[in-house]
């Protein structure tokens, strides 16, 4: 596909607006204008006006918005703020994926369009990470099937989880009309950062991915929007029925 033929924002690519602060970001999007549909902010912006941000693309600009909070806390507290956001009329919002933390975040999201995405294993982590975090032993593919699996039957609408377990996870019984997000998406040639488990767009989306989500190799480069259109258009075509 050359970029000449990617005419419309594919919402598949999430761009991840990971700037100091809500102003860079909004020139960022409004260099990246039409070509991209979906962005997400994440915890380093929150005190930069990442909620402030948030609402102005989503009802000025028409964008659809993932906030990365990563949440995690008892039960009774996860369900108060899940509430508190589920106002801002958000598309996704991450929690961990602990079981009482996603049934927690459900409840807070009752009644709205709000999906609640569980995390599984932070891409940037290796099983050495965990070894010195004292998780548990094993095999890291392994224990984010594992913990995806938990996390749907405690009622997540999706997963996140790196684009190595992303086929795995598409294949769980479980998964079946569930979402897939992959954070650790590398264009060919772009450096890792401190992404540890990574792969191209089109490895992520062929690999079972619903969405991808792309930061640095985008807002660090010189065009960004020819950097998000390079990525559109390594993007296999939509199947029949496709999301």
């Amino acid at each position: 596909m050359s970029l000449q033929t990617v005419t419309r924002a594919d919402d598949r690519l999430i761009v991840a607006l990971d700037l100091p602060n809500a102003i860079d970001a909004l020139a960022l999007v409004q260099r990246l204008g039409d070509s991209v549909s979906f962005c997400k902010i994440g915890l380093g912006m929150l005190t930069g006006g990442g909620l402030a941000l948030a609402r102005e693309l989503k009802d000025e600009q028409g964008k659809r918005i993932f906030l990365d909070m990563k949440l995690f806390d008892i039960g009774a507290t996860v369900e108060a703020a899940v509430r508190g956001l589920a106002r801002f009329d958000l598309d996704f919002l991450t929690v961990h994926g602990d079981p009482h933390v996603v049934r927690a975040a459900m409840e807070g999201a009752a009644g709205s369009e709000m999906k609640i995405l569980a995390v599984t294993v932070l891409t940037s982590l290796d099983r050495g990470d965990l070894d010195a975090g004292m998780m548990v032993p094993g095999d890291m593919a392994d224990i984010v099937v594992e913990r995806a699996a938990r996390a749907f039957e405690a009622g997540a609408d999706g997963v996140i989880a790196s684009p190595h377990e992303a086929a795995r996870l598409r294949a769980l019984p479980e998964a079946r009309g569930r979402l897939i997000v992959t954070p650790g998406v590398r264009p060919e040639g772009s450096a890792r950062g401190d992404q540890k488990r990574v792969a191209t767009p089109a490895g992520a989306i062929a690999a079972g991915a619903d969405h991808i989500v792309v930061g640095r190799p985008i807002w660090q480069a010189g065009d960004p929007r020819a950097a998000a259109q390079a990525v559109l258009a390594d993007l296999p075509a939509r199947g029949p029925g496709g999301l």
